[in-house]
Parts: C-alpha cells; structure tokens; sequence
C-alpha cells in the first residue's frame, strides 16, 4: 500500500501538468517569494553577539605593525649598465694614455734599462700537432705513415675514452638510483613517525583544552590564568624563569684577547726574524767585499780573463753600486784603458734591469717564431716507433707506454665510480639520520604553531569569563577553540 507521502507527491505532480505554462511560472514565483522571505532576508533586529562566540572574535585585536609598512626600492636597473659603458671607455682611454706614455719614454730610455727581445717561442706539447708539423715540414713516407698512425691510435684512443666514461655513468647512475630508491623506503618511517607525532599533540592539545575549559563551564568559577604578551609572542604566566647565565660576552672576550696576542706576538717574531736575516745579509755583502778585494789585490795579466768573471758575478749578486764597484775596481794592477773598459761593463750589467735568455730555452732574442717541440704524451712513442719499426726497444716502450696508460685511466676510471657511489651511500645515510633528528624538530615547531594560533583564542575565552559571559556562550566559543585545534593550522598533512 502507498504511503502518504507517496499519494502527495503524485497529486502535486498531477496538478503541476494540468497547469498551463502561466500558471507554472506564477506558481514557480510564489514559492521562490515564500523561500526568500523565509531564509535570506535579513531581520530587522540583528545580535551579532552570537558570531562574536561562534568565531571567537575578540573586540580589541588590532593589525601586525609589519603590515603599513611600505618601503619602496628605487630602480636602479639602468645604473650598471651605465657604469659598465663608462667603465669600459675609461679602460680605453687609460690603455691609449699609457701607450702614449710608453712611446714618449722609449725615446729618451738608456739602453741597460730597455727589455731585452723576445724570440716568439711556439712551443708543441700535443703528440698529434707535433706530427702535422711533420708532414707539413718534411713530408715523406715516414713522416706521413707515423702521422696518420698517431692521428689513428688518438682516435681509437678517444673512443675507448668515451667508452669508459659513459659505462661508469651509467654504472653510478644505476647504484644512485638504487640508493634513492632504499632512502625512500626509509624515509617512509621517519615521515610516519612525524604525522602521528602531529596527531599525539592535537590529541594531547584537545584534552588539555577540553579538561581546562569543563572546569570553568561545568564546575564552580576559577581564577582564570594570567597572560602575559612580550611583542608578538603570547606566554603563559606563572612560569618559572630557568634562564642560565650566558658567558658569550666573556667567551668573545677572550678570544678577542689571545687574537689580539696572536697577532702582536707574530708580529713581535716577524720583526725579529727581519732583523736577523738583514744581520745575515750584511755579513754575506762584507765577505763577498772582502773576497772581491783580495781577487783585486792578488789579479794579474794572466789571470785576467777568469777574475773577470769572478769579479762580475759577485758584483752582481751583492748588487752594488756604482760607486762601490768603481772604489773597490780603481786598485786593479792592469792597464787604465783595459780597466777603464771592464768598470764600464761591470755597471752595465750590474745595473742592467733584464738579461736575455740562453739560446737553448728562449733563443737568440731576435723577434722572429722559433718552433720547438716538447711532447708528454704516450702516442709520441708510438710515432718514434712507426719512424724506426726496426727498433725492438721502441715498440716494447709503445706497448708498455700504453697498456700503462690504459691501464691507469681505467683503474682511475673504476676507483672514481667506487668512490662515488660510496659517497652517495654515505650522503643518503647522513640524510636519513638528519631527517631522524629533524622529527623532534618538527615536532616541536608544530607544537609552537598551534600555540600561536590557539593561546591568543584562549586568552579571549578567559577576557569572556572575567566579564560573566553566560556559560551557553562560553560553551559555543569553547566547541570552536576545540574545532580550530583539531583542525585549525599549522595543518598535519603541510
């Protein structure tokens, strides 16, 4: 048997397509009226007091200081640019003054103070540049054999190279993602431990609460606890005050104290050390002055040619003078001209600010490319036995050469592979024990949090109570403190 509600719905349903589409539309217009007039308009008498409990809204919270301000950064985008381009010019003009200046002084410039001249020395150290300049130089068969040898076995060379290194890549890559793949597995409990460690202190959070607000909604009225603000922080009252005494000032104190020491006593030994070392170079100029003398006194025609030499690399190494070297000179047994000669070429090069360079390292100081060829490379033996196959020691220096060669950068190769993925492992296992140490971190952070949210609505429930705020309202502001740590942020799952 139909119910009732059944048999209403169907009579509206017949009623409702007898009407005609007027009808609908007036019938529709009427109970959307009836709606309106019964939920969404507004009373003539509104009580707020009810939103202020429900909310928890306090009545003398003001804006965080840090929100007027406003400070304006200028742009200051165009400037280094600008710096930049005069910067710039200023270099060139600088660079052209000094060249102006290195021309003026050329012109007038004794010739012991001019710079020597400078071979252009090209200098071949790669094995396969060192054989072109072969086959361009002196192109014959062996030169373009051994060449083409070297040019090859650099290639095979060059291969086995990217062989090696992308077969360790892909080795590390692979360990690596194994040692990710085992951190995340562990990490797993780290992160298991912090949420239901967050769960534990909403818990904990909603009983504390819950017990603290029954006492005074259910039981006899209670002293309310003291608040105490000290900026933006919000702190219980009645709390002990356990602060130990800080000895930073006196640790800085005396650290300030033993550097400064430090630094007085080191200077203190530099100053010394200086002075011993002058002692020391005094005595050497005066026995070197004392030997000059007695070369002086005991020289003869004979022995000319050698004291000249002695001579000059002592005058030289004390860097005397030319007054010195023209007194202790003057008492020279030899003839005025040949003496006169030798003074002058003494303080020439005693005086002379460079030197030129030996033939066999920097050349003969005309300015003109010189080539030579300095090869440390283990396909220069290669080349040395294609020149001379008949050599058995060059093809025995080749093979030991490079399978040594091989064998190193392998060996290399593989302990470079090792070390990093010891030192992966090693990275994931410091990661999974900082994350470890990092939950009671958290922890404690979130527990601050909620403090910081939860205190300041706490501290207004207390302002309520001290007024004689019914105990129905109090009862509504206590149900959306309790709501707001249950699930109020900081939230559990950020």
């Amino acid at each position: 048997m139909p119910s009732i509600e059944t048999i209403k719905d169907a009579e509206l349903a017949r009623q409702k397509r007898n009407l005609t589409d007027a009808q609908k539309k007036k019938t529709d217009a009427t109970k959307e009226g009836v709606v309106v007039n019964s939920f969404y308009k507004e009373p003539k008498n509104v009580n707020m007091d009810d939103l202020y409990d429900c909310l928890v809204i306090s009545d003398y919270a003001k804006m965080p200081k840090k929100l007027d301000e406003d400070k304006i950064t200028p742009d200051k985008s165009l400037a280094p640019l600008s710096l930049i381009a005069v910067g710039v010019m200023g270099a060139i003009a600088l660079a052209s003054a000094l060249i102006k200046r290195s021309a003026r002084v050329n012109l007038n410039l004794r010739p012991e103070k001019r710079l020597e001249h400078l071979t252009r020395n090209v200098s071949i150290t790669d094995e396969s540049i060192q054989a072109i300049y072969q086959m361009v130089q002196c192109p014959n068969q062996k030169t373009i054999l051994a060449g083409t040898g070297v040019l090859a076995l650099g290639a095979m060379g060059f291969m086995g190279k990217m062989f090696i290194d992308g077969f360790k890549e892909v080795w590390v890559k692979k360990r690596e993602a194994d040692i990710e793949k085992n951190l995340q597995e562990n990490l797993v409990e780290v992160e298991t431990q912090s949420f239901s460690g967050k769960i534990q202190i909403i818990r904990s959070m909603l009983a504390q609460k819950a017990g603290e607000f029954s006492d005074y909604i259910c039981a006899k009225p209670q002293t309310p606890p003291v608040f105490e603000r000290f900026g933006d922080k919000l702190k219980f009252g009645n709390k002990k005050n356990n602060k130990k005494p800080d000895f930073n000032t006196l640790k800085y104190f005396a650290m300030g104290a033993l550097t400064l020491g430090a630094i007085v006593g080191l200077g203190f030994l530099s100053l010394k050390n200086l002075a011993k070392g002058k002692m020391h170079i005094e005595e050497y100029i005066k026995s070197t002055k004392d030997l000059v003398l007695e070369i002086v006194k005991k020289s003869k025609e004979e022995t000319m040619e050698t004291d000249k030499i002695k001579l000059k690399s002592l005058f030289v190494a004390m860097d005397s003078s030319e007054k010195e070297i023209k007194g202790m000179l003057a008492q020279l047994p030899w003839a005025e001209e040949e003496k006169s000669k030798f003074i002058e070429d003494v303080v020439f090069e005693t005086t002379k600010s460079t030197t030129t360079a030996d033939r066999a390292i920097g050349g003969d100081g005309k300015p003109k490319p010189a080539f030579n060829s300095y090869v440390n490379d283990y396909r220069a033996f290669f080349y040395n036995y294609l020149l001379d196959s008949s050599n058995p020691q060059f093809k025995m220096l080749f093979f030991g050469v490079t399978g040594l060669t091989a064998l190193s950068y392998g060996g290399q190769a593989a302990g470079e592979a090792i070390k990093e993925v010891q030192v992966e492992k090693m990275n994931a296992q410091t990661k999974l024990e900082l994350e470890k140490r990092l939950v009671a971190t958290e922890l404690r952070n979130f527990k601050a949090k909620k403090d910081a949210a939860i205190n300041p609505l706490c501290e207004e429930f207390y302002v309520q109570l001290q007024r004689g705020k019914p105990k129905e309202e109090l009862k509504t502001m206590a149900e959306n403190i309790l709501f707001e740590v249950k699930n109020g942020p900081p939230f559990v799952y950020s």
